[in-house]
């Protein structure tokens, strides 16, 4: 039996990291065992689907090379992939259920439901529907429904029985049928619940394995029940833990960012992320103590049946070492192009612009070993591209007087005067024996220019910065410097 496994997220805001996160365990399933990865768009809640979150969905998805085999934009023998188009397919389902005495029309009001639930909480009963339409003669459910009055469609669940699902991870999880609601299956507007619309698609586009998250362990039974009820044989079950914050409690993005489009718009690279979310839930150890893995050593490590229910903690300072150690791996070439491309975008707080791939390629030997992220490209570099605004403030680190700055910042631009260009091979010791001559400390000295040359204490090698800023500029702004230290006038070069 070939495998055939898929993720079925809702277009309803922004695409969720926890969506990746499943998206990863199905794709890696799928590719370790020859099989084939859906991708299947949940759109029934017509209030709140968009056609915007449908298309981020699919392109964080390829964003992060999770690439699906079939799919609403990529077509298949399975189609649609878009709920909304297979309306066709649950009311013809939900005609067998009926037919078979598995489901029944439910009349009632949603002013009576709503009384229902406030009396079962007065007295402190579980929720669940009370069963008044439930034993309805098919022949005046066939006349109401006939007349046009509105109802929905409910499964009709033995209450006296119990449902045993098996679970990879959990093995087997008894429920009582008591305890399951006859939960809606056809909503009055004939748009399917998740329920119904879940398994006839499953059944239809030949699910076998279904890998999701934990929370759908509660529906499970249901689904189940639905399975027996057009007899049908189930597929596999595995949940997978959810991602958790550090409290424990279910990642929400009150306490950690939950949209892939923010993780991107960050600078984080895709190869970090995928990595990131695997550790998540299964130790793809090499023996060598080492978290940073590609696909390729992903998908020969995991095994569905390792995967951990510890609850994985969503720690986003981990994630951004982790990013780090995939910036270094890049070669300068690949970097630079990474750079270009993700400065190039707009993000819904930075318009994208275009950079100079050869100006690029020269920078990034700079700043690649400093880097966590893409998006920290402008706090390294961006006094490359803007005047520098100088604060007396910003010198304190130099530990010198003003006018022993003023001082010292007019030798250094005085000695890198009489010289052909900047080389910080041959300029480096000379500044160092200029410090001396000065009777000021080298590291003062050089963090003294490193102010007045970027404006701030923390940037990239200073020396090497400056041949790049050209000599014309970097001594400009040295002596600019030099000028605001001793008069007190703000400069902006």
């Amino acid at each position: 039996m070939a495998v055939r496994v898929r993720i079925a997220p809702s277009p309803t805001g922004d695409p969720h990291v926890g969506t990746a996160y499943v998206g990863l365990f199905n794709w890696l399933y799928a590719r370790q065992n020859g099989g084939q990865f859906l991708l299947r768009i949940e759109d029934t809640d017509q209030t709140r689907s968009t056609p915007a979150s449908e298309a981020s969905i699919m392109r964080t998805m390829k964003w992060l090379d999770l690439a699906y085999d079939e799919g609403p934009d990529v077509g298949g023998p399975c189609g649609p992939y878009r709920q909304s188009e297979r309306t066709a397919h649950y009311r013809e389902h939900t005609k067998l259920l009926l037919d078979k005495g598995a489901a029944y029309r439910c009349f009632c009001s949603d002013e009576r439901l709503a009384l229902m639930r406030e009396r079962q909480k007065a007295a402190k009963l579980p929720p669940g529907y009370d069963g008044t339409c439930r034993n309805l003669p098919k022949e005046e459910s066939e006349r109401r429904a006939a007349a046009g009055e509105k109802f929905v469609v409910r499964m009709k669940i033995d209450k006296a029985g119990k449902t045993i699902v098996k679970d990879v991870l959990r093995g087997d999880i008894e429920f009582s049928h008591a305890e399951i609601d006859d939960q809606v299956l056809m909503k009055s507007d004939n748009f399917p619940t998740y329920h119904l619309a879940n398994v006839v698609d499953d059944r239809l586009m030949g699910i076998t394995h279904v890998l999701r998250a934990e929370e759908w362990i509660p529906s499970t039974p249901k689904h189940v029940l639905l399975y027996q009820a057009f007899g049908w044989p189930a597929p596999v079950f595995c949940h997978l833990p959810l991602l958790r914050n550090a409290d424990r409690t279910k990642i929400s993005k009150r306490k950690n960012p939950t949209s892939l489009d923010w993780y991107r718009a960050q600078g984080f690279l895709p190869e970090a992320l995928v990595n990131f979310l695997a550790l998540m839930g299964f130790a793809p150890s090499d023996g060598s103590g080492s978290e940073v893995f590609d696909r390729q050593q992903l998908m020969e490590r995991f095994a569905l049946e390792k995967v951990s229910l510890g609850g994985p903690v969503f720690d986003l300072t981990k994630l951004e070492w982790l990013n780090g150690e995939w910036i270094r791996r890049l070669s300068v070439d690949a970097m630079a192009d990474r750079l270009v491309d993700f400065m190039a975008i707009d993000f819904p707080d930075r318009p994208g612009r275009k950079l100079d791939p050869a100006f690029v390629r020269q920078v990034v030997p700079l700043i690649q070993e400093r880097m966590k992220k893409l998006s920290e490209w402008d706090e390294w570099t961006d006094f490359f591209f803007k005047e520098v605004v100088l604060a007396k403030e910003a010198f304190r680190r130099a530990k010198l007087a003003p006018p022993e700055l003023a001082r010292v910042l007019t030798a250094c631009a005085d000695l890198l005067a009489a010289v052909p260009g900047l080389d910080h091979g041959r300029d480096e010791p000379a500044l160092r024996d200029l410090a001396t001559r000065l009777g000021v400390k080298v590291g003062d000295l050089f963090m003294a220019m490193r102010v007045a040359v970027t404006g701030k204490s923390a940037t990239p090698p200073l020396l090497e910065s400056m041949e790049l800023l050209g000599k014309e500029k970097s001594l400009a702004r040295l002596r600019a410097a030099a000028k605001f230290l001793s008069e007190g006038d703000p400069a902006e070069l």
